[in-house]
């Protein structure tokens, strides 16, 4: 029996063996298990899965050193718009690495962006084609955004910029609308985002059903970069999105990124404050058409009341004539007309009266006062309602009328 080798010893073999016969680099694809970084260096366990069992068939570690990885993250991340996460694949470029202490590891050279990019856009393809053949892709394209949407649930995390830009441009919009804003917190960057955003999505569910007043969800995300929106492109979150009863504006990504989450909602917007503008511009539309249609009821029932007192007259006149032949002709002919006539005048005058005062009724509704009992107010100069800011100037005295009261004010 030959002298038994030493631990050391035999690890020194294989080193020397393997820098032997495997000095070549090789790129290999591969999943990431974990990614973690120390130190600047970044350490990855590396995964290859069987495609019908989805059971672990290979595993490996990799090292990239810190001078490496200070080039190859910031060009990945630029490239594919997302930082290397679990579940990620990737094709790197490796040369083997035996150490007697700390063992077998593969060395990372250089990734390559391209490929995940692909298997980024190959993965967002198989959801929407999932959520196609579930028949939810374009249910929230089918609701409607209520005529007087002001209260808005907001998921968002509670110290993002964005939210914060969301919440002042609907305080201070330039017509004076009022909104209600409920917050419901989620994480919105990291591996945390799809669960952290359905139980949101859950939360406002249960408001709902308990009676709490929400006509809209707005998900907002500001100042997060790029590389975060992975946790917006996942089947669950979209098929939760899909199937939520009431319509869904996100605002989470920037003007070339669009997620699975965009394309699933009902709306998609840019940023936090064109969501709050979309809301705004919503509402100006719908006070715009009440006050046509105001101006237009007005208008009706006044032509309406003309031409009614024109018929009233011209029977006035006729009446009498028509009784002055008759009775030339035939006094009990006269009696017998008159005694006819009377209660169909009457019957007829009571149903001009009965649409008279179905018109009246229908001019009350849309008196301004029953908006301003809503919580809305007006705004007046020189007894003009104002729609223009830009018309008025310092030193200006207005007036705005709610509901109980008057309020005077010197425009500075």
């Amino acid at each position: 029996m030959n002298k038994p080798l030493t631990l050391y010893e035999l690890n020194i073999q294989i080193r020397d063996i393997i820098e032997e016969t495997m000095s070549e680099s090789y790129w290999v694809q591969a999943e990431l298990s974990d990614v973690r970084e120390n130190n600047g260096h970044c350490y990855m366990e590396l995964i290859q899965k069987d495609e019908r069992s989805n059971t672990p068939i290979a595993k490996a570690r990799a090292s990239c050193w810190r001078n490496t990885w200070m080039l190859i993250r910031p060009y990945f991340e630029r490239v594919t718009g997302q930082t290397m996460h679990s579940g990620m694949k990737v094709l790197l470029q490796v040369h083997a690495q035996f150490h007697e202490n700390f063992g077998f590891s593969w060395i990372i050279e250089d990734i390559n962006p391209e490929f995940t990019i692909g298997d980024m856009a190959r993965k967002r393809l198989e959801i929407i084609r999932q959520l196609k053949e579930e028949g939810v892709y374009d249910l929230q394209k089918e609701l409607h955004i209520p005529m007087f949407a002001q209260h808005i649930a907001v998921i968002s995390s509670e110290t993002a910029a964005g939210y914060g830009d969301f919440c002042d441009q609907l305080i201070n919009n330039d017509f004076g609308f009022h909104f209600a804003t409920r917050l419901y917190p989620a994480i919105m960057q990291g591996e945390g985002v799809e669960q952290s955003v359905i139980s949101a999505l859950n939360r406002i569910n249960e408001d709902i059903e308990q009676g709490v007043a929400i006509d809209v969800v707005v998900i907002i995300r500001g100042g997060g970069a790029t590389s975060d929106l992975s946790g917006f492109d996942t089947l669950e979150l979209a098929e939760n999105v899909a199937n939520f009863p009431i319509p869904i504006i996100t605002g989470i990504g920037h003007e070339r990124d669009e997620s699975v989450l965009d394309m699933i909602s009902h709306t998609r917007v840019k940023t936090p404050t064109a969501a709050a503008a979309l809301l705004i511009e919503n509402l100006m539309e719908v006070w715009q058409t009440v006050q046509s249609l105001e101006d237009r009821i007005t208008s009706v029932v006044s032509d309406r009341i003309k031409r009614e007192y024109q018929q009233l007259e011209h029977f006035s006149k006729t009446i009498p004539l028509q009784f002055a032949m008759l009775q030339q002709k035939n006094q009990f002919q006269l009696d017998t007309i008159t005694n006819n006539l009377r209660p169909l005048l009457k019957r007829y005058m009571m149903q001009e009266s009965h649409q008279l005062e179905m018109l009246g009724q229908r001019i009350k509704a849309l008196d301004p006062q029953v908006l301003l009992l809503r919580g809305y107010s007006i705004t007046l100069h020189d007894g003009k309602a104002v729609r223009d800011v830009k018309k008025l100037k310092s030193g200006d005295e207005i007036e705005t009328r709610v509901a109980y009261g008057t309020i005077k004010s010197i425009v500075k």
